[in-house]
């Protein structure tokens, strides 16, 4: 079963807070902060809505390093190299030390190759979806617990995706970690599917 999480929407925009939150509703322990990553209260664990290639020198990935320090990038950029062959596929995570008090980890969580619109894919349930199981796999295997997971609206800066869109792709994969099937068959498949892809009765991602 999952491990427990306090889950937080950042971002400065309190309405966009709103937005991203009402596609939250019913899920537990969700919470929006409206400010800055850097006047983020401590947390255990801020995901990072990255590249394939841990190029983390622009949009909030820059804020990210700009708090934590350079040796942060190469350090995640090492771990792709070494574990990703240099390029870390959407739909990857992986857990990273920060080495800054009262912010341990980041998780990095590739919505994209390269900067560029991901607007009609399921790329921001992918990245979001494997940062929550890189999470569950650390808590698994580490006496030290990951418990308050912060979010930024993936895939909304160069990604070009809205905030609605993004907050209800994310809100599926949350769902998705806290009811994890305990069998398989093709209507749990396409139950899911249609759960990533449509929003209501209207598809809005293809293939």
């Amino acid at each position: 079963m999952p491990f427990p999480l306090t889950l937080w929407l950042v971002h400065p925009d309190p309405a966009t807070c709103e937005t991203l939150l009402a596609r939250f509703d019913g899920l537990p322990g969700v919470s929006a902060q409206a400010c800055r990553f850097e006047n983020l209260p401590p947390h255990d664990c801020f995901v990072t809505a990255a590249n394939s290639f841990g190029m983390m020198t622009a949009g909030i990935d820059a804020a990210v390093i700009a708090f934590h320090g350079e040796a942060l990038m190469q350090r995640v950029q090492t771990r792709i190299l070494d574990q990703y062959l240099g390029e870390q596929p959407i739909g990857t995570a992986m857990v990273v030390e920060t080495e800054t008090p009262g912010y341990p980890y980041v998780v990095h969580a590739p919505t994209m190759r390269v900067p560029g619109s991901i607007e009609g894919t399921d790329k921001v349930y992918a990245a979001t979806f494997a940062a929550l199981v890189a999470i569950y796999r650390h808590n698994v295997a580490s006496e030290t617990k990951i418990e308050t997971v912060a979010f930024p609206a993936m895939g909304c800066g160069f990604g070009g995706v809205s905030f609605s869109e993004a907050g209800r792709q994310m809100a599926a994969a949350y769902r998705n970690y806290l009811e994890p099937p305990h069998r398989f068959d093709w209507d749990m498949v396409a139950r899911r599917q249609k759960q990533i892809c449509y929003d209501g009765s209207r598809q809005v991602v293809r293939g």
